[in-house]
């Protein structure tokens, strides 16, 4: 039975998807005007990186600047375009309530990474979190839920991976433990099959039928 469930951030938990699109289109246009991106061109990308989705869009290797950049906007206009997704703290805290030991993973610096949690009243229920900066090898390479796994001290068959990408679930099934991804990914829920998650999350209550209960009082 899963006792452990670590939870990727972005387009997992925290709706961040307007920012993050918006903060590319923004810097992207500014220093390629004649090269301009759609939405329908970065959504893919999402869930790498900022510096290889960086690379990725410039083909260039040096991409201080445009991270530089993508990080001052994407900071002033943080709080106004972040939100919560459905029932996300009911779940989380009820896991909470119950002994479920929970982390977050993701692919963004640790300052950006408390802001959000903090700013929903999340912080506080996550046992560990793993930034890109606390590892050599971000997802999909298994480091990153491995660390999570190590500092719980979970057992890797009982703990589970939540994530919108296929990064999220290729870290997750790399380092040996279950995976599920969300059908409120912007990438969509047939795209997420395509990597065989072990389930896919219609609704975050949904996360109580994985972990064995049969019915959770509201």
């Amino acid at each position: 039975m899963i006792n452990t469930v670590l939870f990727d951030l972005d387009g997992t938990i925290i709706d961040t998807n307007e920012l993050i699109i918006s903060t590319f289109m923004h810097v992207l246009g500014s220093h390629f005007p004649q090269q301009p991106y759609t939405r329908e061109q970065i959504i893919p990308h999402m869930g790498m990186t900022l510096e290889q989705q960086m690379q990725t869009f410039s083909g260039r290797q040096e991409v201080a600047d445009l991270v530089a950049d993508y990080r001052s906007y994407n900071g002033l206009h943080h709080d106004a375009m972040v939100r919560e997704f459905p029932r996300v703290n009911e779940v989380i805290s009820t896991l909470h309530q119950r002994g479920i030991k929970m982390g977050v993973v993701t692919t963004k610096i640790r300052p950006t990474t408390l802001r959000a949690l903090e700013l929903f009243g999340l912080k506080q229920y996550m046992d560990t979190i793993v930034t890109v900066q606390d590892v050599e090898h971000p997802k999909p390479h298994p480091e990153p839920v491995l660390t999570a796994v190590k500092q719980l001290g979970a057992d890797p068959s009982r703990t589970l991976m939540v994530g919108d990408s296929a990064a999220d679930i290729q870290s997750a099934k790399a380092a040996g433990v279950k995976a599920a991804g969300v059908a409120w990914s912007l990438k969509g829920a047939e795209v997420l099959s395509q990597y065989d998650p072990d389930y896919i999350l219609q609704d975050m209550t949904d996360l109580y039928g994985m972990l064995g209960w049969e019915s959770v009082e509201k």
